[in-house]
């Protein structure tokens, strides 16, 4: 397996109610319905988000190299409230280039230096094409005119067949956006359109009803918490090429799992394969010149592992029947792990689980390592 994580290059806010204000360095991403108030007029915020087309071509072209892979884009809540039973986000392809600026939400006098509501970038530069659009471009806005451009369709169906994205929430999920934008990052390797980033809307938008309002709000690339949004790329390098060792794999229980090849530390650069020594608690008497617990073995190939942050003890990476399965080669169980996506100066630690003669067991015996800055 593998997960590799991006972060944006830049994110904003646009708000129809403020329509030249610029938020790119808002820790908070909105993508909020407002209800009509007293003038009769709603008002709906969409959230813009880019990643690199570089380090995206490095992934596929690089490290991918030629597996079947899968690309979601992950953002977390910071706040809800007034949601339906069901709510609605679509993701689109932007279709024009945005500057990120430099404006928070609560600047007096507010930031106009990159995009809005009204304009790709500075206030009375480049606005959004509101009419006359490229095929397959379209907008959508209340009063005020503008809110961005997204393509709503492949310009190669025969590549990609759809180039759009959703995710609907019931009343009791977290809310959290983990949502597959593959055909979305195809679109972008295939050079087919252009990488102006994604933008994020509400599928109901500008109704016209004073009591209608959905607050969704989300972490920003400028989040003083570890919750940045990431585009996370994963792919299945699972192998279980065991060549000619003599190990066998471990059907004994109770079990014992150790985790081999963890100096502790680690640099964001680093990747690090994993080493797992698994044997029975209690092995068989045999005869044997050497101590019966220096014996290993393999991890049946239901095996899979997942990273939790040790201090919010939530999981960084879950438990993945495709994407998180251990490996196998001559020496023993294993996995690659990228510190990439994992946030600088925190600790993790390292649970495996296996399925053995018909019991699911999770071994979470402080396997801790820290990742610090370079």
């Amino acid at each position: 397996m593998a997960i590799y994580k991006l972060f944006p290059t830049k994110d904003a806010t646009i708000y129809s109610r403020y329509p030249s204000k610029n938020t790119g360095l808002d820790e908070i991403l909105d993508v909020s319905i407002e209800d009509a108030q007293e003038s009769g007029n709603p008002q709906a915020n969409r959230f813009l988000v880019q990643f690199s087309q570089t380090e995206i071509a490095d992934v596929i072209t690089n490290k991918v190299s030629g597996s079947t892979w899968s690309a979601s884009l992950i953002a977390y809540l910071a706040y809800g409230d007034g949601l339906n039973a069901d709510t609605t986000l679509e993701f689109y392809p932007i279709s024009q280039s945005w500057e990120m600026g430099t404006g928070k939400f609560i600047y007096d006098p507010e930031y106009t230096n990159g995009v809005s509501w009204t304009y790709r970038g500075a206030t009375n530069t480049t606005a959004w094409a509101t009419s006359s659009f490229n095929p397959l471009v379209t907008a959508s806005y209340g009063v005020e005119k503008g809110g961005g451009t997204w393509y709503t369709g492949s310009l190669n169906p025969s590549i990609v067949p759809t180039v759009t994205a959703s995710q609907t929430f019931s009343y009791f999920d977290d809310f959290d956006i983990n949502v597959d934008v593959t055909n979305i990052i195809k679109t972008w390797t295939s050079s087919l359109i252009e990488n102006n980033g994604i933008i994020v809307k509400q599928e109901d938008e500008f109704i016209n009803s004073s009591s209608y309002g959905i607050t969704l709000k989300y972490f920003s690339r400028d989040t003083h918490t570890i919750y940045p949004p990431s585009l996370d790329i994963k792919w299945r390098d699972y192998t279980f090429n065991t060549g000619s060792s003599g190990l066998t794999i471990l059907n004994i229980l109770p079990a014992f799992v150790d985790i081999a090849e963890n100096p502790g530390i680690f640099y964001p650069e680093s990747v690090n394969r994993f080493r797992v020594n698994a044997r029975p608690e209690y092995p068989a008497r045999t005869f044997q010149t050497a101590s019966y617990y220096t014996t290993n073995y393999y991890l049946p190939t239901s095996s899979f592992y997942a990273i939790k942050d040790l201090d919010t003890n939530e999981f960084v990476i879950n438990f993945d029947n495709q994407f998180t399965q251990l490996s196998a080669d001559n020496q023993s169980s294993y996995f690659d792990l990228y510190m990439n996506g994992l946030q600088p100066e925190r600790y993790y630690t390292i649970l495996i689980k296996t399925t053995i003669n018909g019991s699911t067991l999770v071994f979470d015996n402080n396997y801790s390592f820290k990742i610090i800055n370079g």
